[in-house]
């Protein structure tokens, strides 16, 4: 995956790549700008401390089994991660499922979009054929944002407060 920068909509500039075993500290400290709220949509169950063992082992998996991006502004102590997105791939499908964190002051900007249209055209390049996520019936930024991106949304048939988002992709 390139490197890109990009401008939000509020003029801040983030740079967007790859995220690595070697971010693993900064994707805990961005878990802990994460209010309770962020952290629900996110995780859909209150999640109140990170699991370094599970980030580990995920960051591990990339890129052989899916697609990791981090959005990085400058910071006292080198970057923070103000936002990143994932894709898992499945082991026998071109399928993959996507996760989105956006930080809170980060809201609103359009690094979401930034973050998921890298996302899709990452994904779509490594051969997957569709995205899906599941999304809080509540989450509707969320739901705005995987609707302006094509997904089509249904209702969870295993729970009711879930949402469905899927993609088809194109190939590259």
């Amino acid at each position: 995956m390139n490197s890109i920068d990009a401008t939000l909509r509020d003029g801040r500039a983030v740079h967007i790549r790859a995220m690595a075993p070697s971010d693993e500290a900064e994707l805990l400290q961005a878990f802990g700008r994460l209010g309770q709220d962020a952290r629900y949509m996110r995780f859909m169950r209150f999640v109140s401390e990170p699991d370094p063992a599970r980030l580990r082992q995920v960051l591990a998996s990339f890129p052989e089994h899916g697609v990791g991006i981090v959005a990085t502004v400058p910071a006292d102590d080198g970057i923070d991660i103000v936002g990143s997105a994932i894709a898992v791939f499945a082991s026998e499908q071109p399928v993959c499922e996507f996760a989105i964190t956006v930080a809170s002051a980060f809201g609103g900007t359009g690094l979401g979009t930034v973050l998921m249209r890298t996302l899709i055209d990452e994904a779509a390049r490594r051969g997957m054929r569709e995205m899906e996520g599941f999304v809080l019936a509540q989450n509707h930024s969320m739901l705005r944002l995987a609707t302006r991106l094509g997904f089509g949304i249904a209702r969870d048939h295993d729970d009711p407060l879930v949402r469905v988002c899927r993609l088809k992709l194109a190939a590259p």
